[in-house]
Formats: C-alpha cells, sequence, structure tokens
C-alpha cells in the first residue's frame, strides 16, 4: 500500500524504518523493485535508556552488517518480542550508518536535556552522518516545535532533517491505525485516551504538501533529498554465503557428492543400478555443481546421517523426492522412477532458486537435531527462519470486538460463526448468526474493521523448522532473535523473504508418524526378530491393498479421515501410484477444481478417457487426463496458456502464499484467456484455474505426495499384518492423528488384539507387548476381519502403560 501510494503520490522513494526490527524491508524491496521505486531499509531505534527515537539508515553494507549486530544484540537480550537498547550500544555498532534522532517533544524540558545530550554524543562519534529530526504532526505546538528543533540543529552543529512519520498510506486509514494501538495497548477505545493521535495526517504526502507544511524551514526539506542521495546501501547487495563443508577425504565438495551418490546407488539397486538411473545421476550433478549447490547436499545428508546414527528415523520429502541424487544419498526414501518426477521441479537452472529440502523427523526428538545443527554451526552461524501470523476472520473478528467493549460471549459467539482458520469477511450472515444488531454503529464498524484487517501482519513466530545456515556471520546479514521456546533462536525474516534474496533454508520438520513407525520397528525386532525399515518393508503387497479398499484405515497415515474412508472404496488403489493419487485428490485444490469426479468416473471405466489436446496427453496422461497434482497445473499454464517459465513460477508462488498475499487472481485473466485463445474449452480452463486457486487453500505437489503415501503404505501394512504392533507403537506415539486413544484401543480390539488394563506391577509408563494364545484369536476376532486370522502367525497382548492412565505423568 506505501510503495503503490508513494509511485502515486510521484515520490522519489521511501525510506521507511520500523521501531527495533528489520522484519519488514525485504517485503517493502521487492514491491519497490517491482513498481520501479527507489527504497531505502532502515530502523527506528527505541533505547531503554531515555534516549530519544533515533532512525538509522545504513549507508553501505558495513553499515547494514551493523545495524543487524546492533539489533541481534538487543533482541538476545530480551525476551522475544522485546529489544532492549541503550545509546552506548549505538555509539559502538552506529558507524556506516546516517543517524537522526527524533525526540517526542524538545520544548519539555525533560525532553530538551535528553536530546540535547544525545545529539552531543552521537555528534562527537559520528560527525556529519547524525541530524536532528523533526515531524509534520499538525499538532497545537507544531510551529514552536519545529523552530525549537532547528535552533537546537544549529547550536550542536548538526543539519535539520525533515521527516513525515509515517503510520498509514492514506487518511481513511487512521480509524484502523486507532484500533491497532487499542490492541497493542490492550485497551478499549474508551479507554485510549492520548495514547491515539489527534488527527489523521501521519499518511503519506506528495511534494507540494510537505513543502507547504514545512514553508519556515526549507533547508530541512532539502537535506531529506540530500540524505537520500548519500544512501547507497540496497538489499541486492546481500552476498549470501553457505557453509563450506569441507569433506573429511579431502575430495572437493561436488567429488564427495558424486561419490557418496554413486555408493549409495549400488546400496539402493542390489543388483547393480540400471542405466537410467545412472544417466538420471549424471544429469542431476551435472546441474547441481553447475549452480553450486554440492555444500548443500552435504549439509542435508550430515544431518540425516546424525539423525540415523542416533536410531531417529527421518525421510525427505517434498520436491526433493524429485531427485535420484537425494534418493541415493539417502534423503529420500522415494524411487523418483516409481512416480516419474521431473528434476527440474526441484532445481532449475532457468529459474536460479535455491533448492528447497524438507527432512521429516520423529516429532518426539527432532529437539536432538536442531540442537546438533545449533551446536555444529553456532548460534553466530545458524537460525530458524520467521512466520509471520496474519489475522484471519476469527481472530480479527476477536480482537476488533475487544476494541469496540463487546462482551466475552458476543465475541465467542462471533468468532464461532466462521469455520477453521477462513479468510472470509465478516457480514450480515455472522452478525445475525452470533445475535448482533446491525444497526447498531458500533456492530457495523467491529464488522467493517475486521475484515480490514485480515491478512494484516499480527505477529512474528518462528517457522516449524526452518534453518537458515551461513559461512559468515548469520547476525550481519539478518537480525537474530529469541524465541518464546528456550534453547531456540530465529531470524527476523520469513521464507518468502529468505527465498526472494536467494538464502538457502533446510526444513527440519515434526512428523508423529514416523516416531509411530520407530516404536513399531522396535517393537518388531524385541518380540518377532526381524529388523525392519521403510526400504526393506515388503512392497506392494496384495493384503494390505486389500485392507486399505475396504477403508480398514483407522490409525494410519493420512488416510484415516472419514472423507479419505468414503473416497477409498471407490478409487480401490491397488499399487503405489494409487497411493500417491488417494493422498493429493481428497484436498481442496482437485475438489474446488472439480477434478474428483472425473477422474472417479474415468478409474471406474464409466467415462472415456480423453485429452483435450495431444499436447497436455504428456501431462494428465498418468491421472487419466484430469489434473490432480500441483506440477500438472503449472505445466498447463506453460504448455496449453502460453505463460513463460519465469510466470509459471510466479505462479507457483502465488499458489504457496495465497492464503496470505491473495495475489493469485493476477494470473486468472492471463491464464483463462491463453487456454481459450488456443482453442481450449473455457469451461475446462476455469476449472483448472479454480483447481490452482483450491492449491493456495491446500494442495499436494505429486512429489510430496509420494514421499507422503510411502509412508501410508509401511503404516497400512503393520497395521494389516502386526495389529498388536501397530496398536502398542501408535498409542506410545499420542498425541498425534485423527483419533484418541480409546478409539484406536476399540479397533484394536475389532481386529483380534487383546487389550490388557495398566497395572502398576506390570505396566511402564509406555504400552508393551505380552505373550497371549493364538488359538484364541478367532472367537475375539470382529466378523470382517475373520479372513486374515489365518494368515497372522503370533499375536501378542497389549498391555496398557500407565501414560494412559489419567493424572499420572511419566
Amino acid at each position: 500500500e506505501l510503495v503503490v501510494t508513494a509511485q502515486r503520490l510521484g515520490l522519489a522513494g521511501l525510506a521507511l524504518t520500523d521501531r527495533n526490527t528489520v522484519a519488514g524491508v525485504v517485503r517493502a524491496h521487492m514491491a519497490a523493485k517491482e513498481a520501479g521505486l527507489r527504497y531505502q531499509p532502515g530502523c527506528r531505534l527505541v533505547f531503554a535508556d531515555g534516549t530519544p527515537d533515533c532512525l538509522a539508515w545504513p549507508r553501505d553494507l558495513s553499515g547494514w552488517n551493523n545495524l543487524c549486530r546492533l539489533l541481534t544484540l538487543g533482541n538476545r537480550r530480551a525476551p522475544k518480542g522485546e529489544c532492549l537498547l541503550t545509546l552506548d550500544d549505538l555509539l559502538a555498532h552506529g558507524h556506516g550508518m546516517a543517524l537522526a534522532l527524533l525526540p517526542a517533544s524538545v520544548l519539555d524540558p525533560a525532553g530538551h536535556d535528553n536530546a540535547e545530550a544525545a545529539l552531543a554524543r552521537l555528534s562527537a562519534a559520528f560527525g556529519s552522518q547524525v541530524r536532528l529530526a523533526g515531524a509534520g504532526s499538525h499538532g497545537p505546538r507544531f510551529s514552536r516545535e519545529l523552530a525549537a528543533r532547528a535552533a537546537m540543529a544549529r547550536r550542536a552543529g548538526v543539519a535539520f532533517l525533515a521527516t513525515n512519520d509515517v503510520l498509514y498510506h492514506r487518511p481513511q486509514r487512521r480509524r484502523l491505525q486507532d484500533v491497532l494501538t487499542c490492541i497493542r495497548e490492550h485497551v478499549t477505545l474508551a479507554e485510549a485516551g492520548r495514547r491515539l493521535e489527534a488527527n489523521a495526517e501521519r499518511h503519506l504526502k506528495d511534494g507540494a504538501e510537505m513543502a507547504r507544511l514545512w514553508r519556515e524551514h526549507p533547508d530541512a526539506l532539502a537535506e531529506g533529498g540530500r540524505l537520500f542521495a548519500s544512501l547507497s546501501f540496497s538489499l541486492d547487495e546481500l552476498r549470501y554465503q553457505y557453509p563450506d563443508e569441507a569433506p573429511a577425504s579431502g575430495l572437493s565438495c561436488q567429488q564427495e557428492l558424486a561419490r557418496l551418490a554413486h555408493e549409495g546407488a549400488a546400496k539402493r539397486y542390489p543388483e547393480g543400478p540400471p542405466q537410467r538411473v545412472l544417466d538420471q545421476i549424471a544429469h542431476e550433478l551435472k546441474l547441481i555443481e553447475e549452480l553450486g549447490y554440492a555444500p548443500y547436499f552435504l549439509t542435508v545428508e550430515d544431518i540425516v546421517r546424525f539423525a540415523r546414527s542416533k536410531g531417529i528415523l527421518c525421510q525427505g520429502r517434498g520436491s526433493a523426492a524429485n531427485s535420484t541424487v537425494c534418493y541415493c544419498i539417502g534423503i529420500t526414501d522415494v524411487d523418483p522412477a516409481l512416480t516419474d518426477l521431473l528434476f527440474e521441479r526441484f532445481i532449475s537452472p532457468e529459474r536460479r532458486e535455491p533448492p528447497d529440502i524438507d527432512v521429516d523427523f520423529e516429532h518426539e526428538r527432532r529437539e536432538e537435531v536442531i540442537q546438533y545443527i545449533y551446536e555444529k554451526y553456532g548460534r553466530e552461524h545458524s537460525g530458524l527462519a520467521a512466520t509471520v501470523i496474519t489475522y484471519r476472520a476469527r481472530s480479527a473478528a476477536r480482537e476488533v470486538g475487544k476494541v469496540f467493549g463487546l462482551s466475552q460471549d458476543v465475541l465467542s459467539a462471533l468468532a464461532g460463526t466462521v469455520w477453521g482458520h477462513s479468510a472470509s469477511q465478516l457480514g450480515e450472515r455472522e452478525a445475525r448468526e452470533s445475535g448482533l444488531d446491525m444497526t447498531d454503529p458500533a456492530v457495523a464498524q467491529v464488522l467493517e474493521l475486521a475484515t480490514e484487517i485480515n491478512g494484516f501482519p499480527r505477529h512474528l513466530s518462528q517457522h516449524v523448522g526452518g534453518f537458515v545456515i551461513t559461512r559468515d556471520r548469520l547476525d550481519a546479514i539478518i537480525p537474530v532473535m529469541n524465541t518464546a521456546m528456550e534453547g531456540r533462536t530465529m531470524v527476523e525474516w520469513d521464507k518468502d523473504d529468505l527465498e526472494s534474496l536467494g538464502i538457502l533454508k533446510i526444513d527440519i520438520l515434526a512428523l508423529g508418524m514416523l516416531t509411530c513407525l520407530r516404536k513399531a520397528f522396535d517393537l518388531m525386532e524385541r518380540h518377532y526378530g526381524e529388523s525392519l525399515t521403510l526400504a526393506t518393508m515388503e512392497k506392494e503387497d496384495k493384503r494390505t491393498y486389500a485392507m486399505i479398499q475396504r477403508a480398514d484405515t483407522v490409525g494410519v497415515f493420512q488416510i484415516e479421515s472419514r472423507a479419505q474412508m468414503s473416497m477409498l472404496p471407490r478409487l480401490k488403489p491397488r499399487e503405489f501410484y494409487d497411493l500417491v493419487i488417494e493422498v493429493a485428490i481428497v484436498r481442496p485444490g482437485p475438489i474446488q477444481g472439480d477434478m474428483v469426479h472425473p477422474y472417479l468416473r474415468r478409474r471406474q471405466g464409466k467415462e472415456k478417457v480423453s485429452f483435450p489436446s495431444a499436447e497436455l496427453e504428456a501431462v494428465l496422461g498418468r491421472t487419466l487426463g484430469v489434473p490432480l497434482f500441483q506440477e500438472q497445473a503449472m505445466k498447463i499454464a506453460i504448455v496449453a496458456a502460453g505463460f513463460s517459465p519465469g510466470e509459471a513460477d510466479k505462479l507457483r508462488r502465488a499458489m504457496a502464499t495465497f492464503r496470505r498475499v491473495g495475489t493469485i487472481h493476477t494470473f486468472q485473466r492471463k491464464m483463462v484467456e491463453g487456454m481459450v485463445a488456443r482453442g481450449y474449452e473455457a469451461d475446462f480452463a476455469e476449472r483448472c484455474f479454480r483447481q490452482i486457486e483450491g492449491f493456495g487453500e491446500y494442495g499436494f505437489p505429486e512429489s510430496h505426495a509420494a514421499s507422503f503415501a510411502l509412508l501410508v503404505y509401511a503404516s497400512c501394512w503393520l497395521k494389516c499384518h502386526y495389529p498388536d504392533v501397530f496398536t502398542a507403537a501408535i498409542l506410545n506415539a499420542q498425541p498425534m492423528g485423527f483419533y484418541s486413544p480409546s478409539q484406536l484401543v476399540r479397533d484394536a480390539r475389532e481386529h483380534g488384539v487383546e487389550i490388557r488394563p495398566p497395572d502398576v506391577n506390570l505396566a511402564g509408563y509406555d504400552c508393551t507387548l505380552e505373550e497371549t494364545a493364538h488359538e484364541e484369536l478367532a472367537a475375539r476376532l470382529h466378523p470382517r476381519h475373520r479372513e486374515m486370522a489365518r494368515d497372522i502367525r503370533t499375536l501378542h497382548a497389549v498391555r496398557l502403560g500407565l501414560r494412559h492412565a489419567k493424572g499420572i505423568g511419566e
């Protein structure tokens, strides 16, 4: 909003400064770049020792490094969300910055003395780089305030600088600014008093209005131009250096990666890797070398190797599942040949963007992996990425309603009319359902302002597991801050910001089913003497698929919900790729795009398999002519709508950020018109776009679905062949999944598993397995499961652990 308005007003550029943070500068930088407007990042330093606020803009790269270190210093000595800085900190780290002191007022004696003392110390340390700033506030003492500041600047021998002290882009936003102030101060509008601004003047102004306001001090206005011209730093100058993962073998990173890939291929394919696999490894290694990403792959391989050395189950997923190299070096467990995936979806020389490898670890033991990374690289070189939490309909309704003094029961009723984490607007329906009177002006304002605040940043939180690792000091590139969790630190930028500046991130994620599977494998070895892994588990087992087709999937991974269970008997998965489709099809993307029923009709032979064109047959062949995956939507945009690869990449980004940013609609007209112009039906084009829009809400790329499908199969295989092991393992991995422990126990009993109660003499904290007589099995089985009784060699009873006795802790 600020960038677009600045451009409309004809401003030369923007030099925005947030309070004690640079969390917003990358978004401002990218927006200004797109608009062709110059932008200067900076920060408004707010001190804890009574020093007046000071505006700081880096003049060059060293100034940016110092600003980041200064903010890190203040962040690390305070709890999350606070930054404790003193004037001495600025004197130690202020080199390379243009500084402008901005006191609240110099007419009051205390404010005057503080400003004069700080100005003297700053001027002695940084000379001509220091200024005294004023702001056009339209207050009753505006002219006197500016005159007093101008006199103070002359006495101190520093320049007087005109600023606008902007809070919003246009005057109409003042009401929402008041609401945000009340939210920050935890008061209602009736209690806010002087905490609110006296007028609506803190908006962007054009040159003529600024000249009128500052007519008595034209030099202060001209100083703004001189200062802006002297600032040369741009965020484009940041050069991210990945850690140099020098191998112990003495080989280069690229040579070490090639060695690991070929050694891994020999293990993955015991009878010798097929030629197509060797060709694919050579192709991928060439691309990795060309783009210089070998150290990144070695880092992830090292993290995965550490986890496995500690017995922590892990698996790579996401676009990394497209890579044969990732499969061979043990990062992923799905053979890319099984799903015919495309490596260029993972790394592309055209996009020149960093690869994104996501690795899931057991949710109970992921912290061990996180602390290993901190220990190996140090806090100065590693930190978690941030994530920007935004207002959604529910939180907006609650917080705006509080500001207007609505009671707690009314707020609960209003929030309860919104489904899930919806970004939808609040209107008459929601007001009526919560019993509010729409003729009440306060109610109308609550609904209007709650809708307006929807999508605004609310606070900065830590990413679920995205790690930034650097060769140089991390706090010289991005400020580092404490998280609410002890023992963790994070940077101020989120994944989109990092991606915009080409900064690599590794996702260290948690998955409850991996905890369950690892505990199941331990129980298998202890009670059945079988050593199992995801890679060695029996493939394409017919009994397992028969169980899946019956929708006998309580407790398993991903396909356990009611929606999935109703789909299974219709889709009837018979092989691994069917599970890939099953994971992806019950999602808002395919459902919103009306792709589910056409696919099912074609699969069941009720509708002829046809393709809109020969060129789309290659894209849609495996899904019977119906687009189900994110990658297919991208390929349709290129092949059928005439998008360039760069535009398709923007479309992919728009899909990923749709919920927060809402930019995907900008592509609708281009895609639909492009497809119609190339002879496609308008209805098909609209459905394709609706599907892409659905992916913005919750869509699965094919590579992601393939990784999850492996865990689906593994959990189903265990439930089918060893229900006793599966039951004990999933109960020991709680809390996780879709079902409560009582539902899991009931389902296990139906499958013939004897459940024994917690016993202080026999039970530990976790559930355990105890021997039981196999002959009694058939009598206990639910009728629909009796046909499997003859195939189960042994069945143990499950002794419930004391963890399931209410009120008893570990």
